[in-house]
């Protein structure tokens, strides 16, 4: 199992690498959100009709990923796989904590508090590394790391209530992946004109296998839930930030400092530690 994790994390950090790559980060979101596409309607075939209820978070949980989206691609223009992807993974569950604390009233323990602190502190180190000779684009790419992890906390709430709705997590997820490609296409149709016939067509390959590596990540991700610990699951997924960071530094020759090593492992000891406690 644990190995099923940890290949569910490294697809995750590798779509993230390959949208990085992209001369055009627009090209490798498009051959993430074209790509899902058949996935979602092979899904479809093994799964139950959606209750009317939950077509609700269907639609919300749809605008919130296209504001992932379009979002995170805007951040890897400006910054460093190694700097937005631990930023994005880390801002979510901080993001989160902060709004319970704010407008729910939610209570948390005294080592919940110490996780989020050293979170802030990895997040707020990450913003000052990058090795983009221009100080706007690093700081630039940071608030748009910050921007794409407040939408991950979001359609994480709405998915997981849609999904419970739902009674089937692929059913559902299938669906959405397939409205959000339909509204996606026209949307970055005006941004990159061309863009989506050049992935149906001579990008085809790149797109199925963006699609396909994103959507087996999901898949093995929702398949360890049912055979391990949430916490464990939860807690080894988090091993996508350094396989990112990895990538980003060896493939992609981003500049590994000592600050932007400390602030990653950082941001990795809180997660993890947040994600653990969790269930205890």
């Amino acid at each position: 199992m644990i190995c099923v994790v940890l290949l569910a994390a490294l697809c995750h950090a590798t779509w993230n690498f390959l949208v990085k790559r992209s001369t055009d980060p627009y090209q490798g979101i498009s051959a993430l959100v074209i790509g899902h596409i058949p996935f979602g309607l092979i899904g479809l075939f093994f799964a139950p009709p959606l209750p009317s209820t939950t077509w609700f978070y269907v639609l919300i949980g749809t605008a919130l990923h296209l504001g992932y989206q379009f979002f995170l691609a805007n951040s890897y223009r400006f910054g460093d796989l190694s700097q937005v992807y631990p930023m994005a993974r880390g801002g979510a569950p901080l993001i989160t904590a902060i709004v319970s604390i704010l407008f729910l009233n939610e209570q948390f323990r005294l080592f919940e508090i110490g996780a989020l602190i050293i979170i802030g502190i990895g997040i707020v180190s990450l913003a000052f590394t990058g090795d983009r000779q221009k100080a706007q684009h690093r700081y630039l790419s940071a608030i748009l790391a910050l921007i794409t992890a407040g939408f991950i906390a979001s359609y994480s709430l709405v998915d997981g209530l849609g999904a419970r709705h739902a009674g089937t997590a692929f059913g559902y997820y299938g669906r959405l992946t397939i409205i959000n490609g339909l509204i996606f296409i026209p949307l970055v149709s005006r941004i990159r004109p061309g863009l989506v016939t050049q992935m149906l067509t001579r990008n085809l390959t790149q797109t199925l296998f963006v699609g396909g590596i994103s959507y087996l990540a999901y898949i093995l991700v929702i398949w360890s839930f049912t055979q391990a610990s949430i916490a464990l699951v939860a807690s080894l997924r988090e091993t996508s930030v350094i396989f990112a960071v990895l990538l980003g530094v060896v493939v992609l020759k981003e500049r590994l400092t000592p600050l932007k090593a400390g602030a990653v492992l950082l941001s990795l000891t809180g997660i993890i530690i947040l994600r653990l406690g969790a269930y205890f």
